[in-house]
């Protein structure tokens, strides 16, 4: 059994819930971090919560849910510690964990529908980061590029 984080926005919204109907037939315990209404969110809000959720261990991975899955996965990627990728296909669902050590999912509730939601989620939540030593380099520098650009930041806002 995994913690796990659930998130979308409006767009997301009527995919979301059954996507925690899955995670749950699955075992998995469940925190749903909105929304919790069809009415307009920005992804990027809903995405800092759930993603705030791994970072802090209180979720193993997360799934978030908008209308493309591009969007949630851009604002993920944009938090220091997250890996995420947009997952619409078997393959990719437990690829960018494999190689990639990815911890937050990305769909598209207007891209994919229910069938497809439960073999995703079974793809990415069961699939192991690779112990081969390239895809632990690999991600090791992406690591480092966090902290790299992380402190050319701070240095252009001293500025």
């Amino acid at each position: 059994m995994m913690k796990i984080a659930v998130g979308g926005d409006h767009a997301g919204f009527p995919l979301k819930g059954h996507v925690i109907e899955v995670l749950k037939e699955l075992g998995h315990e469940v925190t749903d971090c909105g929304s919790y209404t069809p009415e307009p969110v920005d992804f990027p809000d809903i995405t800092k919560i759930v993603c705030e959720k791994v970072l802090a261990q209180e979720a193993d991975k997360a799934i978030l849910v908008c209308g493309t899955g591009v969007g949630a996965s851009i604002a993920a990627n944009k938090i220091p510690g997250i890996r995420s990728s947009v997952c619409h296909d078997i393959y990719s669902s437990h690829q960018c964990v494999e190689h990639d050590d990815v911890n937050v999912m990305c769909i598209g509730a207007q891209i994919i529908g229910p069938a497809l939601v439960k073999e995703l989620v079974e793809s990415f939540l069961t699939a192991e980061f690779s112990t081969a030593t390239e895809f632990r380099r690999r991600v090791e520098k992406l690591s480092i590029m966090e902290v790299e650009y992380a402190k050319q930041l701070v240095e252009v806002n001293k500025k």
